[in-house]
């Protein structure tokens, strides 16, 4: 089969290797699209990302979709459309006993936390535990579909947050985890939607989802106190200031951006004289399935997508995903079979 694998730095190469056979509990599918994550143009542009190096080839790739190719249970018919949730979970600890997400000791698909490394989605076929399966509605394109895993990571931080139907949300980052946090925070009932960034690019595409309202950050001032929920999804400290100032009194601020390892400048004065509530968000537990529910009738969520490009063009489609002014969602089509379009 093909695949394609990040050697380090800017090395990234299509390579055949062997057709990997289910094992017991396992299925083998068909893959159609991955979706490029921030951790994999770290790994491909830095050859690590944070801590985690790229020590042996990585295929890199946890925004899934495509087909059943072979189940040797029976359960699921060759040409089943499917998306995946990418994790493996470790093991339960008193206390978080219903939050896997956490546990210790777990694996990501297309991640180098892992001796040997977690070998993503980005190939031909992909071998996987039955239970990381998730069957696509009738109508759900495998191409929407690949947008499953960042969609969850956005519904994930507004359930963290405590939801936002009927509140005022403001969205810190208008990059494609920004988008589709508040295209969810929009579907999930929110009295309004402000989207910010220092770009105009991503404002635009924010626009084009139906925002009440866009900042640029530098140009336009942020109003004090003014949002009952912040989704902060750019990591930046500054950013996370800017959500202090933002929040109104007793406040949330669900942190989805994923910062850098040490510390951070960040001012948490007002944070304390407000009451304001800052609350970590990793991953996601099950929101994926609530992700499919919604991508299944809410067309909005295509606007996300900008580039799709054939993995013999990966470079371009890893160029293209690093230039948030020009692009949202880039997705990389993956030598499909016949009808998987």
């Amino acid at each position: 089969m093909k695949a394609l694998f990040i050697h380090g730095k800017q090395d990234l190469r299509e390579s055949n290797v062997e057709t990997p056979e289910p094992g017991e509990g396992q299925v083998r599918l068909r893959m159609a699209f991955g979706g490029i994550c921030g951790s994999d143009l770290h790994y491909y542009h830095e050859g690590a990302n944070g801590a985690f190096v790229v020590r042996e080839p990585l295929i890199p790739g946890h925004e899934m979709s495509g087909v059943v190719d072979h189940d040797p249970s029976g359960r699921l018919a060759p040409g089943t459309p499917v998306t995946l949730h990418p994790a493996t979970f470790g093991d339960s600890q008193p206390g978080i006993e219903a939050m896997p997400h956490l546990w210790p000791n777990g694996a990501y698909l297309g991640s180098a936390s892992t001796w040997p490394h977690t070998q993503g989605g980005m190939s031909e076929y992909l071998i996987v535990d039955a239970g990381m399966i998730r069957q696509l509605p009738e109508g759900l394109s495998l191409k929407r579909a690949a947008l499953a895993e960042p969609l969850a990571v956005g519904l994930h931080g507004i359930n963290i947050a405590g939801g936002v139907e009927g509140k005022r949300v403001l969205v810190c980052g208008s990059g494609p985890i920004g988008l589709l946090a508040a295209a969810a925070a929009l579907a999930k009932g929110a009295a309004e939607v402000t989207a910010t960034d220092v770009l105009e690019g991503p404002l635009e595409r924010a626009r084009e989802l139906g925002v009440t309202r866009t900042l640029q950050i530098g140009v336009d001032e942020l109003p004090a106190e003014a949002f009952d929920v912040v989704l902060e999804c750019s990591g930046v400290p500054a950013s996370i200031d800017g959500a202090i100032t933002a929040v109104r009194r007793a406040g949330v601020i669900a942190q989805i951006g994923m910062m850098g390892a040490g510390p951070q400048p960040v001012s948490l004065a007002a944070l304390i004289s407000k009451e304001v509530q800052l609350r970590g968000c990793f991953r996601f537990n099950q929101e994926i399935d609530e992700a499919i529910e919604l991508l299944a009738t809410d067309e909005r969520f295509d606007r996300v997508i900008t580039h799709v490009l054939p993995a013999t063009d990966a470079e371009a489609a890893f160029a293209a995903a690093k230039d948030s002014q020009a692009s949202g969602k880039v997705l990389v089509e993956l030598w499909p079979a016949e009808g998987q379009r």
